[in-house]
This record gives structure tokens, C-alpha cells and sequence, in this order.
């Protein structure tokens, strides 16, 4: 630390810092004896001041809410030996503080078309009880222009993800993107996992990655590096007044010495994915006793993954309907189509010994959700990654009893339950 402050003074002279207006009401004190630092980092969905050219090359046409379209709190544990990433959902259906005799409310998103970086800090320590201690925000063009500065970053996926919307194309594997590609990717929504909340999980896998890819260049190695890479990220990143040079600096420096696994990414826990409101329209509204048991956690400066308050209840991840299975033997083929499965039964072609032990189940890689989702219909099934294996799922029964569950589909399960950074981290090309 001695070390860190002896070369603040030379920091600050690499550094300029672009700083918001302050905000109208002042943010509350730092509560004493709270653990870790929270810092709340927005992505803004305004068109104001681009050219109808610089729309058409983001992919970013249409009509800007000037709402939040991003938002994650990131938790720096006390100890700063772990990070804690919590996206918070658009459309959270919150009320938000304001100074008025009828308080509003309506989506999380749009506190800051009403009351901009203030408002909006506000209605995140309201909302989850914890107190915001610094705050980023960055546009469309801000991004594309800070992972350009930052050499590019780092995508993968499963399988081809096309969105017409926000001009994605890549096929299956690891692709290096500039800023443009990475912005294509972190607003698709028309993929597979869709929606918001299939976003916020491409958001968390981009951000570990970016982090990663960071560190190997050695963006965070020291206090002088850090500060280049401040001085390049709030060039098109904006922060409040009360966030100092040294407090960017050691934020860079702490998640510079993390690893993957010292990385944690959870989306707040949703109840009801369509809540209906007049004026508003479509909202989420989220299960209490879990995100509360999120916002405890994280007060108390505890990790999320492993507490079994917040995890998903016993859900699958993928919706028994969509998969289709074939099943050698017709009595589990019937179970399993009754269980809510697309089977087709194969016990014609059986072979005339079954090998020695439970029933195995084989799938493509790429497919881990739907096995996840059919062995928790088949308890005791063995699974078996096949390269090569088409998009179905083969059931090849053994010599063990088979009893058949019907399961529950759960959008929580894979779409923001608590994991680690290096769950969600690209391969390393070969």
C-alpha cells in the first residue's frame, strides 16, 4: 500500500479523469464497519448526438429510452480477494425515491430518464439496501470506443448466434471482436437464451473474459499500468465526483490480481418474468426471500456462490418440451413422453444385452443444459459428452431399475444462478 500511495503522484499526472456533474443529493455517508466497496456500473441507451450513419454501423436504430440499458453492482470483498458481479435486470419493477408526495414507480431503467446518475444510485441503494460507493457509466459509443482503446476482447459460444437487431453473426467457437463486434454481442437479445436475462448472462461471460484478457496483457501490473489503462478507459467512461484517481487505480489494481474463480456472477432472482403494468408494461418483479438473502450476503461482505438461500429452487435449466430424446425401451419412452419430453421410442433396435448399470444418457456438446434437464428425469443416469453427436439426446438403458421424475423448468437455473468467473470463461485457443 505504501508503495501504491509513494506513486499516486505520478499516477495522477498520466491521468485525466472526466467527472459528472454533482449529483443534486449528495450520496449518503460511508456506513461504518461495512465491508468491501460497491461500485455501480451503468451502460446508457441513448441516441443523442449520433448521426444517422453512426446508428446504422452500431446496429443501435430506433428510439433511446435515455434509461439504463446495463446495470451490474460489482462488490470488492474487504479482503479484495473476490468480486461479486450482480446484474440487475431493466425491467426490475421498483419505486423509486424521489422527493414527492406520490412516489413513482416503474422499471429500474428508468430512474435515470427521471433523475439521471442520482436518481439512479439512489433507487439502487433503496432497492437493495447497500450503499453505492462509486459509480461508472458509459454509451453505446463509449463502449465501442473503450474496447477498441483496450485492444479488442474476447467472445465464444456453443453454437451460431444471429440477432438482425443488433447486427450479431458469429458462428460456434472463439472469436477475437473490436468494439462494434463486442457491442453486437452484449445487446443481442434474439438468441438463444433470449430475452433480457439470456443478455445479462452474455454480458457476465463478456465481462470475466475482458478481465482475464486484461490481466494476461498486464493492464492492472502495478500502479503505473493501471493508470494507463484508467486514463484510456475515462476517456469514453464517466464516474462522479467522489470517485477519486487513487480510488480507480485500486479498484484496477484488485480486480487485476483476481482470478476467474475469485470472480462471482449472479442476476438477481426473479419471481414473476411478466408482471403487467398499466403504463409501464411488461416488468419482473423479483423473488423477495432470495434477493434479499443476495443483498444480506453481500452487506455482510460474504460470497453469493454456495448459499443455498439464493440459489434457484430445484428447477432444470432447459424446458423438458424443447428437447427431444431417443429412448431404447418403451416403457421409459412413455414415461419420459408423459413426463413432458418430445420422445421417440427406439426399443426396436435395443441391443439384446444391456451393459452393467444405470441408463446413459448422450449428447452433443454444446447440449449440457438439456442433459442436465433429462438426467434429472432419469435420477442415478450417466452423462456422456459425444463429439460429433447431433442435437437430439440418445437414452441407452443398462441393467439398474429406472425410475422416472417429471421435472419443472426453472428460467433462474441457467440463466442467473451464482457461479464463478472461470464457468463462464472462453477456452483458451490451442
Amino acid at each position: 500500500m505504501r508503495r501504491l500511495k509513494a506513486s499516486l503522484p505520478l499516477v495522477a499526472a498520466l491521468a485525466g479523469v472526466t467527472l459528472l456533474a454533482p449529483a443534486a443529493h449528495p450520496v449518503p455517508a460511508h456506513p461504518p464497519g461495512r465491508g468491501g466497496t460497491n461500485i455501480l456500473v451503468v451502460g446508457i441507451d441513448s441516441r443523442a448526438g449520433l448521426s444517422k450513419a453512426e446508428k446504422n454501423r452500431l446496429n443501435v436504430g430506433g428510439k433511446g429510452c435515455n434509461c439504463t440499458d446495463v446495470m451490474m453492482l460489482v462488490h470488492l470483498s474487504a479482503d479484495e480477494r473476490r468480486a461479486s458481479v450482480v446484474s440487475i435486470p431493466r425491467d426490475s419493477y421498483v419505486t423509486y425515491p424521489e422527493d414527492r408526495a406520490e412516489p413513482r414507480s416503474g422499471k429500474i431503467n428508468g430512474a435515470y430518464a427521471i433523475g439521471g446518475s442520482d436518481l439512479t444510485i439512489r433507487t439502487v441503494e433503496k432497492v437493495t439496501g447497500l450503499h453505492v460507493d462509486h459509480y461508472l457509466e458509459t454509451g453505446f459509443t463509449g463502449f465501442e470506443q473503450a474496447i477498441n482503446a483496450l485492444g479488442n476482447a474476447v467472445i465464444c459460444t456453443d453454437q451460431p448466434l444471429q440477432d438482425v437487431n443488433s447486427g450479431l453473426d458469429i458462428t460456434a467457437g472463439v472469436h477475437e471482436v473490436d468494439g462494434r463486434g463486442s457491442l453486437r454481442y452484449v445487446r443481442a437479445r434474439h438468441v438463444a437464451n433470449p430475452g433480457d436475462l439470456g443478455r445479462v448472462r452474455r454480458q457476465q461471460r463478456f465481462t470475466t473474459n475482458l478481465l482475464t484478457r486484461l490481466t494476461a496483457r498486464e493492464a492492472f501490473a502495478g500502479p503505473l499500468a493501471t493508470a494507463r489503462t484508467v486514463r484510456t478507459l475515462l476517456k469514453s467512461v464517466r464516474t462522479t465526483p467522489k470517485t477519486s484517481l487513487q480510488d480507480l487505480v485500486r479498484i484496477g489494481m484488485v480486480l487485476g490480481r483476481l482470478q476467474p474463480r475469485q470472480r462471482e456472477f449472479v442476476t438477481v432472482p426473479i419471481r414473476v418474468f411478466d408482471h403487467r403494468v398499466p403504463g409501464v408494461g411488461s416488468t419482473l418483479l423479483w423473488d423477495e426471500p432470495r434477493s434479499n438473502a443476495l443483498w444480506s450476503a453481500l452487506a455482510a461482505d460474504r460470497p453469493v456462490t454456495g448459499d443455498p438461500r439464493i440459489q434457484p429452487p430445484s428447477g432444470t435449466p432447459a424446458r423438458p418440451e424443447k428437447l427431444q430424446a431417443r429412448v431404447d425401451d418403451a416403457a421409459v419412452a412413455q414415461a419420459l413422453r408423459s413426463a413432458g419430453f418430445q420422445v421417440t421410442d427406439t426399443s426396436a433396435t435395443a441391443p439384446a444385452a444391456r451393459h452393467t448399470g444405470p441408463p446413459v444418457i448422450r449428447y452433443a456438446p454444446g447440449s449440457e443444459n438439456g442433459a442436465t434437464t433429462l438426467a434429472a428425469a432419469l435420477p442415478g443416469a450417466r452423462l456422456e459428452r459425444v463429439p460429433g453427436h447431433d442435437a437430439g439426446f440418445d437414452v441407452v438403458l443398462g441393467t439398474d431399475p429406472v425410475t422416472v421424475r417429471k421435472v419443472r423448468y426453472d428460467r433462474n437455473t441457467v440463466e442467473g444462478a451464482p457461479t464463478s468467473g472461470h464457468q463462464l470463461a472462453c477456452p483458451t485457443p490451442r
